[in-house]
């Protein structure tokens, strides 16, 4: 079994520290504000650390393509009809090995800025993850810092070719890119002038997409702002490098290692790798990979175990949403966590939207056991709507007992999004970022998150009382997964024996130590009166004898529980209220 959990606190570094409360469609960083890598204060990490978290993923700190005029400290500027909202989507990447100018009080000193924050997280005992975006970078990529001998992306491309190994870029030969039909709503800058604007961007020959079109004048949805890398995938499928040999599954990362060494790989793997290793030198302590399965699993292999040679602790998750390639991507590629997006998140989302039975969840987790540990929760991130916003449920307190599965279910890591702690809806029309979504394309503030931050003293100051007890609810159960052995041991369900209702769900967690057991109702409105049994062959396992015990419930405090056994089968009756999140622990 594994022996401890983790969990992770995704930031949007961009809009964590920002105090300004004006909330202009496309506005400007004069209007509307930016956070700052200072706005990190040692209060501010600590406090997350309290929270519950032994990770902090910061967002968006790569030099992405933006607007903001840069030209004096030698940043090229990037036109604005391929820059998605004012800020820019800090997954189309300028610059590897550079930090956004934005988010540094002194842009010119921005990498020291951000080392320094490596060092302040870690002083305050968390661990530093941040964004690789291996399939995609920005269409004008320009390195400002690169190591010697480094080269940028398609520098030395032949771009006559459609395809050669060793380009960087597909390219679309004798065509120039054009772009795409912009709807109205997303009119670069929403139709304000500047002068960028008055000249067209600029490509030939076109390159691919980074969503994989192959047009010249991709479209509206396509990810037009960005480029694809090319990992020596021919345009036919075919694989341009050796393949794993199938018993590769079965070898640790110093057996995928050796398999590499000496093999003529790909250009943009050995870019990819040295990218990663340059910050694992700054201190940076893992990295969440963007839309992994768009990369071959070989390069993954490459990838994640040279990474493992010079910090075997380094903490890797990916972005996969297939759940077929799961565990190719998690025994080949050497990812350490996936993201659990298309089981675990959408039957949470289902239930306590009213569409489906909690008796998905037993399924999943079943279908998921042999990679358990490896399959990363989330209620909220970047990417989904925030639970406070009407399109997902609108009151954040229904989310209880979801969150309360979502973190002890597993042994596998919790990610928490910031703000959503705190009920953060994201209702504000940003420009390009629309409602329902806490916009990662603009400069805005995020308006829960800034009552807890209470203008830079982190003490939820300005929250009301709701508020407060939403995010004491958090700290309470996040403290739980990391502080209780049996959140690494195993696990029981306990719903279909016994017979609880579509609105209920209940499991329970053990190891030599400690009985866990969990019971949440996700109705709104009714109580459920359940009759919990503990199965004979988890009471033998645990060598408890028949008699009655006393269980102590640890997340809303309610009056300790009695344990009867009988014949080596354990039973207790519950009162559920409604939104009832409930955990019991008997120590052994």
């Amino acid at each position: 079994m594994y022996n401890q959990k983790y969990a992770i606190y995704q930031v949007f570094t961009r809009l964590f520290g920002n105090k300004n409360t004006q909330h202009v469609p496309w506005g400007t960083i004069e209007q509307n504000g930016v956070g700052k890598f200072s706005d990190f204060t040692d209060k501010a990490l600590s406090e997350i650390r309290k929270l519950g978290m032994t990770h902090i993923w910061y967002t968006g700190v790569l030099h992405h393509a933006i607007i903001n005029d840069y030209k004096h400290i030698g940043i090229s500027d990037d036109h604005p009809s391929v820059v998605k909202g004012r800020a820019g989507s800090p997954y189309a990447v300028k610059d590897y090995y550079s930090v956004n100018p934005d988010l540094a009080e002194n842009p010119d000193r921005r990498l020291e800025e951000f080392e320094a924050l490596i060092k302040r997280s870690h002083g305050n005992g968390l661990k530093v993850i941040f964004d690789i975006v291996p399939n995609h970078v920005a269409r004008h990529y320009r390195g400002l810092n690169n190591p010697q001998g480094v080269s940028d992306f398609g520098a030395q491309d032949d771009t006559t070719l459609e395809y050669h190994r060793d380009n960087n870029f597909y390219y679309i030969p004798n065509s120039t890119f054009e772009l795409p039909d912009i709807e109205p709503a997303f009119t670069p800058l929403g139709g304000e002038q500047h002068p960028s604007l008055s000249s067209p961007f600029i490509e030939t020959p076109a390159k691919w997409t980074g969503n994989g079109s192959r047009l010249a004048k991709p479209n509206f949805d396509d990810w037009y702002e960005t480029v694809k890398i090319n990992y020596g995938v021919r345009p036919d499928g075919s694989k341009d490098f050796p393949e794993l040999p199938k018993d590769y599954v079965q070898r640790d990362h110093l057996d995928h290692y050796h398999f590499w060494k000496g093999v003529d790989v790909p250009d943009s793997w050995i870019k990819f790798r040295d990218i990663a290793l340059f910050w694992l030198d700054k201190g940076v302590d893992g990295f969440r990979y963007d839309m992994a399965e768009m990369v071959p699993v070989e390069f993954w292999s490459y990838l994640n175990s040279s990474i493992k040679m010079k910090n075997q602790d380094a903490f890797l998750m990916a972005e996969v949403y297939q759940p077929h390639l799961y565990r190719d991507y998690i025994h080949l590629g050497k990812m350490d966590y996936l993201y659990d997006k298309v089981d675990l998140y959408d039957a949470l989302k289902a239930i306590m939207q009213g569409k489906a039975s909690t008796a998905i969840i037993p399924e999943i987790q079943h279908q998921l056991m042999d990679i358990e540990h490896h399959m990363l929760h989330f209620l909220d991130n970047h990417d989904e709507q925030r639970i406070a916003s009407p399109e997902f449920v609108g009151n954040p307190h229904v989310a209880k007992p979801a969150m309360l599965i979502s973190a002890l279910l597993s042994s596998s890591p919790t990610m928490i999004y910031f703000g959503q702690e705190v009920g953060e809806p994201g209702a504000e029309n940003a420009g390009f970022g629309q409602p329902s979504r806490t916009s990662i394309f603009d400069y805005i503030g995020v308006p829960q998150h800034q009552k807890w931050m209470n203008n830079g003293a982190f003490d939820g100051g300005l929250l009301n009382d709701s508020e407060k007890q939403l995010r004491h609810f958090y700290q309470k159960v996040m403290n739980f997964s990391l502080e209780h052995s049996s959140m690494t041991g195993n696990y029981q369900d306990l719903h279909q024996c016994s017979n609880l209702s579509d609105s209920v769900y209940a499991f329970l967690r053990y190891d030599h130590q400690e009985l866990t057991i969990v019971a949440a109702n996700f109705s709104q409105h009714a109580t459920e009166n359940i009759h919990l049994k503990v199965p004979s062959d988890v009471i033998q396992k645990l060598k408890l004898v028949d008699g009655r015990y006393i269980l102590k419930e640890h997340i809303e405090g309610i009056a300790q529980q009695v344990l009867d056994i009988e014949n080596s089968v354990g039973s207790f009756n519950i009162e559920l209220k409604p939104l009832a999140s409930l955990a019991w622990v008997l120590n052994i």
